[in-house]
């Protein structure tokens, strides 16, 4: 019979390939092998078994280390920038100070008695951390006079660290 007369035989395709001949997916029929090439995503299948449950249930890489336990903040939040909070020089009272002082509302009151009266830490340390936020752009300081004739230190504070003035 001619090529072209050849019945196909679906029996020989079922076969698994002979000893010696490797199938590039092991354990898989020669006609089950051609239609599953596993070079290619399959996206018909779901990342994880559905569930109620949202939270992100895959084990952590290692057995080290932070994990996070995230819930999403929907009112009373500041969003700080991992510049900030990981900056590699800031010490961890500036990054902590540069952090509250970003939560504050417009107008209050950030001089070093304050601060003082809110945290444990002392006037000197806290005039040190912000002279170190001040160093590396995260504020601005000024001293003015007002009408009255006392000087006052104008604050203000960036979530963006810009060039010292």
């Amino acid at each position: 019979m001619s090529a072209l007369g050849s019945r196909h035989n679906p029996i020989a395709d079922m076969r698994r390939p002979p000893p010696g001949r490797q199938s590039q997916c092991e354990g898989l029929t020669i006609e089950e092998a051609r239609t599953f090439p596993l070079d290619t995503e399959q996206l018909n299948a779901p990342a994880r078994p559905p569930s109620g449950d949202t939270r992100d249930t895959r084990r952590p890489h290692h057995s080290y280390g932070v994990t996070h336990a995230n819930s999403r903040h929907t009112t009373r939040f500041t969003v700080i920038g991992n510049h900030l909070a990981q900056h590699p020089e800031l010490s961890l009272l500036a990054i902590g100070l540069a952090v509250h002082i970003q939560s504050l509302p417009t107008g209050a009151r950030v001089d070093i008695k304050t601060l003082a009266a809110r945290f444990t830490e002392g006037a000197s340390r806290i005039s040190a951390a912000l002279r170190e936020l001040e160093a590396f752009g995260y504020l601005r300081r000024t001293r003015e006079r007002i009408p009255d004739g006392r000087i006052v230190t104008r604050t203000v504070s960036c979530n963006q660290p810009g060039p010292p003035p």
